[in-house]
């Protein structure tokens, strides 16, 4: 009997090994064979690197996150906190002021869960996970220059390698998951597409991280502690304190347009304990400091619609960043790089790689996660003043109003709070606070009083304050 040849598979490439791309590649080995391009030299554990500069602040996987990092790398997450990490109960575990002004209670009674720790240890073990896979080549210290093909099908990616030399690598299919640096739209113009619609809501925020050491007493298990900025306050100010790996507290503050913070470490405890709520600035006055403060300005919301384009070629598709980047409060941009890449797979479990109209079907399915995280975070970020150069529509003050009557009755009911945590969590779309759960404790109660200060128990207050 003659020898059963096996077809070969089709090659992909995706540029880029922040986690967008790591997950991008992770969905894609079921397909193809993957080549990463990368422009840096990857760290060899949980260090910081040139390419992600927000890495140094504040991070969160919110529980639709951890669902679609666990769908696609089956025990991700358990990898995360044997290495350090947490699963922490939201609001358990959490102290939270809303942008209103309103404390949440830490009702126990949710499902939610978020991933706590450090970017680097993240993106450690996301590398180490999906750059393990055989399937998957490793091009460290490679720049993409631009796609190959022509309007219809982008058929490779034209690079150069750390010696200068420039080649064109053939694929099926190309992922650009480079982040807010993004070169796609030149990309396309230049095979002869139009520009694509793009829209900007910078409210102006500038973050400034230290870390800090943790009070021994506080131990393992002191909750997140968030002083949300309130838009309706400009300039608008928040914090957030997050215990991370090995006993240490990443602190991010953050100011918009004329109440920014600076790299000054001696101003920095000083400007959290003048925000509106001082508890951030209690906690970290007395505290050992283990760094230097980091600031970024990188924080406007960009949106690029790919997914209206009239036409599109194949063979081509954005992911992550590149499709839209988030002010890094809300915590969303991790989750949606995840929550896309499912997309990807779950559309091509149902039709080629290579069919014609292919990577159309993609773009959109991964603009779904895109679209919900852009409502949520510029539902806030419009009403900073100079956020954009059109005013907020009549849908977004209307949504901004109900938002702010649902994060109201969420504080006090824990029935609403799950609603409210279904959406902020990006587990199930906006429609869900107008579902009986919210709509019926917010007309009819019954309502508890708001509380008047930051729900610490007085056992965490003794564990962490002078």
């Amino acid at each position: 009997m003659p020898d059963r040849v096996t077809p070969r598979r089709p090659t992909a490439v995706v540029i880029g090994a922040s986690a967008a791309g790591l997950f991008a590649a992770a969905a894609l080995t079921e397909f193809a064979d993957v080549v990463v391009v990368e422009r840096d030299h990857l760290p060899d554990g949980p260090e910081p690197r040139r390419g992600v500069p927000q890495a140094r602040h504040a991070h969160l996987v919110w529980s639709g996150g951890v669902r679609a990092f666990d769908e696609l790398l089956p025990g991700l997450t358990d990898a995360v906190v044997a290495r350090g990490g947490r699963m922490a109960r939201i609001m358990g575990d959490m102290v939270s002021r809303a942008p209103n002004e309103v404390w949440f209670r830490r009702f126990l009674s949710t499902h939610h869960r978020n991933a706590v720790c450090s970017r680097d240890l993240l993106d450690a073990v996301l590398r180490d996970r999906v750059l393990g896979d055989p399937r998957i080549t490793l091009r460290q210290g490679t720049t993409a220059l631009s796609l190959a093909g022509d309007a219809t099908r982008v058929t490779g990616l034209r690079v150069r390698g750390g010696d200068g030399t420039e080649e064109t690598l053939d694929a099926a299919l190309v992922v650009d998951a480079s982040g807010r640096g993004s070169r796609a739209a030149t990309w396309l113009t230049g095979l002869g597409l139009p520009r694509v619609a793009e829209r900007d809501v910078n409210a102006g925020v500038t973050y400034a991280t230290r870390i800090y050491r943790a009070p021994e007493r506080a131990g393992d298990t002191f909750p997140l502690v968030n002083v949300q900025a309130n838009p309706a306050k400009a300039p608008g100010r928040g914090g957030i304190v997050l215990p991370i790996e090995d006993g240490r507290w990443l602190v991010t503050l953050g100011g918009t347009r004329g109440g920014e913070p600076t790299a000054d470490p001696d101003a920095f405890a000083r400007y959290a304990l003048a925000l509106d709520d001082p508890v951030i600035g209690e906690l970290i006055e007395h505290a050992e400091p283990l760094t230097d403060v980091f600031t970024t300005r990188s924080t406007a919301n960009h949106r690029r619609y790919y997914e209206k384009m009239k036409r599109w070629p194949d063979g081509f598709t954005v992911l992550g960043d590149a499709v839209a980047a988030y002010n890094p409060v809300y915590g969303h941009g991790l989750t949606v790089a995840a929550q896309g890449a499912l997309a990807v797979r779950d559309t091509l479990r149902s039709t080629g790689l290579t069919a014609p109209g292919t990577a159309r079907r993609l773009q959109r399915a991964a603009s779904r996660p895109v679209a919900a995280a852009w409502d949520l975070a510029v539902g806030q970020d419009v009403f900073y003043p100079g956020a954009t150069d059109t005013p907020p529509t009549a849908a977004e003050r209307f949504l901004a109003r109900f938002v702010d009557r649902a994060v109201a009755t969420g504080a006090r009911n824990p029935r609403a709070m799950s609603a409210l945590l279904d959406v902020m969590s990006m587990e199930k779309p906006a429609t869900r606070l107008f579902s009986p759960d919210m709509l019926i404790p917010m007309l009819f109660g019954p309502k508890k009083p708001h509380l008047d200060r930051a729900p610490l128990t007085e056992a965490e207050r003794k564990a962490a304050l002078p």
